[in-house]
């Protein structure tokens, strides 16, 4: 069995950041059920451009593989039944919707509680359940720029800079994960449920991290740095070589003394006995001084040389890659990061595996169902409808129009 073959979540997500949450437990093997709205389409992601045709697009490929999909009415008295009914088979019901809908759709724990006393209400919105932006909608890149994150990228004398992935919404998915587990683990030990009411905007301020601890104890103001340093640990930043950009970081001091005594041998610098970088502390001080100096090493020879001596000399370093790269990096294919599934629109769709590993058994891979195609197996086998009570909800409008 996969390690959470018996959880079953009852999916109302949407886009990004909910269904890549629950897209790790799925590939471990969680039931996720995805009630889609047929009012609207279904999920949006569905219709994602440029790669999309119809209902399927690759971005919904990408976030809703071993999952099942239902068209399911909410708003219909006969679609609340049935929602309802999957809650009494469920441990989770999971959404990502604005922090004011939750309560509107009547899908939180004290909604819930009577339909099923143990079932765990885990709610990823914007901003939450709570406080003065709880209504408004939370995207990626607003958060952003709320939560600081952009004041701290980009170079110093250019714009403020996002991230170029949605890395808000990513975190909160996994954040609202771990919830979720949490939550079944505690409302099996206790025999009761909970709500679980996560946010991006949680998440983004919490990802501050050390610099917020720096600010809010020391009075520390972070700034943005060039060619991505890190805020105090020099060298640890990214460098141009003479044919492209590298990544050179002595996060100890072990690492710089390699560093230096490669440099002193090969490019003719005197980097090792300088006693204004001997230590953290002093090269920090003189950051200027010896950024120059580096500067001018590794412009001399092309990444690939560079690599090709710091690698072995055991100073920690990488390639800036581009995307191509990075998917056909040799470290790639050995851990096994790109999978395929088949897809009736796309042919063979060529994805990224889930990096949550737990033992040793190969996970499966399914691709992300079409909308509703998964309602005969979930009506019938896991509810147990027969076809007479399904054309009489159909009748009432449960699965829409």
């Amino acid at each position: 069995m996969r390690p959470l073959e018996d959880v079953r979540v009852i999916s109302l997500e949407q886009y990004g950041a909910g269904p890549f949450g629950s897209l790790h437990l799925a590939d471990l093997g969680a039931d996720v059920i995805k009630i889609e709205d047929p009012r609207t389409g279904g999920d949006v992601g569905r219709y994602v451009p440029p790669y999309a045709e119809g209902e399927d697009s690759l971005f919904f490929e990408t976030f809703n593989r071993n999952k099942r999909s239902i068209s399911l009415d909410l708003t219909a008295p006969a679609g609340r039944q049935v929602f309802e009914d999957l809650v009494r088979h469920g441990d989770a019901v999971y959404s990502n919707l604005r922090g004011d809908v939750p309560a509107k759709m009547r899908i939180r724990y004290a909604d819930l509680a009577p339909v099923n006393p143990a079932v765990v209400c885990c709610s990823l919105t914007g901003f939450g359940m709570t406080g003065p932006r709880a209504t408004q909608p939370g995207y990626d890149y607003v958060l952003q720029g709320l939560a600081g994150w952009m004041a701290l990228t980009g170079e110093p004398d250019g714009p403020p800079a996002k991230s170029g992935l949605s890395l808000v919404d990513y975190a909160g998915g996994l954040v609202a994960a771990i919830a979720l587990l949490a939550g079944v683990h505690a409302a099996r030990r206790d025999g009761r449920g909970m709500d679980c009411d996560l946010s991006l905007y949680d998440t983004a301020v919490t990802m501050l991290t050390y610099p917020g601890t720096w600010h809010l104890t020391a009075g520390f103001t972070p700034v943005r740095t060039r060619h991505s340093a890190h805020p105090s640990l020099v060298p640890f930043q990214a460098f141009r070589a003479s044919d492209g950009w590298l990544v050179v970081g002595c996060a100890k001091e072990k690492f710089w003394q390699r560093l230096a005594a490669l440099l002193d041998a090969d490019t003719g610098t005197a980097l090792a006995a300088d006693a204004r970088f001997a230590t953290f502390d002093a090269r920090r001080n003189h950051a200027a001084e010896l950024l120059d100096i580096l500067g001018r090493a590794f412009l001399t020879r092309p990444v690939g040389a560079w690599l090709a001596a710091l690698t072995p000399a055991g100073v920690p370093c990488g390639p800036v890659n581009d995307v191509a790269a990075a998917l056909t990096d040799p470290h790639t294919a050995a851990r096994g990061l790109v999978v395929e599934t088949g897809h009736p629109a796309f042919g063979t769709v060529r994805q990224l595996a889930s990096p949550v590993r737990v033992g040793d058994d190969p996970v499966r891979y399914r691709r992300a169902p079409r909308r509703h195609e998964d309602a005969a197996d979930v009506l019938g086998e896991l509810l147990g409808y027969d076809s007479a009570r399904v054309a009489a909800l159909t009748d009432n409008g449960a699965f829409g129009p």
